[in-house]
């Protein structure tokens, strides 16, 4: 298919695009990296009157460190953060779920900040940014404003973010020792998306977890923060019990959708295979 006709232009500035957003509203798009956009617009799900192209905008891109936060330009791709030094350092969850996503082709030219502000519940990096607890930064014309991942997802595809403002970065709290990740996730076939998927995060001391985060992908309409299994671990040796506990506690943390291929029965059994696989690969 073909998408329906619309309106380019490719804005110079971050002034410029913001300009055109609060001019054309709902019935504008943001075209970033494309890799999940244009194929909307083929499909028709997706038919804007304006496509807006900030991919030429400076100071959207780079990674970069703060005296409090990991800071990560919008228009950064994929493969850039799983390159990335600083990543590795300071927030090496990403780096991990990285590979995850599509294949290389699409990481070259994908953006966090499509990701991000397209909230697939299946794409890795909103689950990430969740267990985190990062940070976006959301301008419009009229100012900035920052906005925790925890609050940003609201439902299928739907987001804290209005139709005349743009994602200009993502902010992940600097962690003076980071907690150990571990990110895994299941799919058919390597490239495809995830049926289910994990991010862990967590200090180990002496065999016992404390600052427990969890981030699901697939498991809901927007990503989860697993709060019922993160309690089981706390403070905990995770041990058989304590696994069986945690486990137990995603029947209500979790509400997944079934899909061609899986029931939401069989997704939950296989969140609970994963957790009990990260939590086992953390501490290792």
């Amino acid at each position: 298919m073909k998408p329906s006709p619309f309106d380019y232009v490719r804005a110079t500035n971050l002034t410029e695009a913001l300009a055109l957003l609060e001019r054309h509203g709902e019935q504008a798009q943001i075209l970033a990296g494309g890799q999940t956009l244009i194929a909307t617009l083929n499909m028709r799900l997706s038919a804007p009157d304006w496509l807006i192209d900030i991919t030429r905008i400076p100071g959207l891109s780079g990674i970069t460190l703060t005296e409090t936060h990991l800071v990560i330009g919008a228009l950064t791709t994929h493969r850039e953060i799983e390159r990335s030094a600083l990543v590795a350092q300071y927030a090496p969850l990403l780096g991990q779920a990285a590979p995850h996503i599509a294949h290389a082709a699409i990481r070259n030219s994908g953006t966090i900040g499509g990701s991000i502000a397209f909230a697939d519940p299946a794409a890795e990096w909103p689950a990430c940014c969740v267990a985190l607890d990062a940070r976006f930064v959301i301008q419009a014309l009229s100012g900035e404003r920052r906005v925790s991942a925890r609050t940003f997802f609201r439902g299928l595809y739907d987001t804290d973010r209005a139709a005349h403002e743009i994602i200009t970065a993502i902010e992940i709290p600097r962690e003076r020792a980071p907690r150990r990740s571990v990110f895994m996730e299941l799919a058919r076939r390597h490239g495809d998306y995830a049926i289910v998927g994990v991010a862990l995060l967590g200090r180990v001391d002496q065999g016992r977890l404390s600052d427990v985060a969890i981030g699901y992908v697939g498991a809901g309409a927007t990503p989860l923060l697993a709060q019922g299994a993160m309690a089981a671990l706390e403070g905990q040796a995770a041990d058989a019990d304590v696994l069986a506990r945690a486990k137990a506690a995603l029947a209500q943390d979790l509400d997944p959708s079934g899909d061609l291929y899986n029931s939401p029965a069989t997704k939950r059994h296989l969140a609970a295979v994963l957790l009990e696989r990260a939590v086992k690969q953390l501490l290792a």
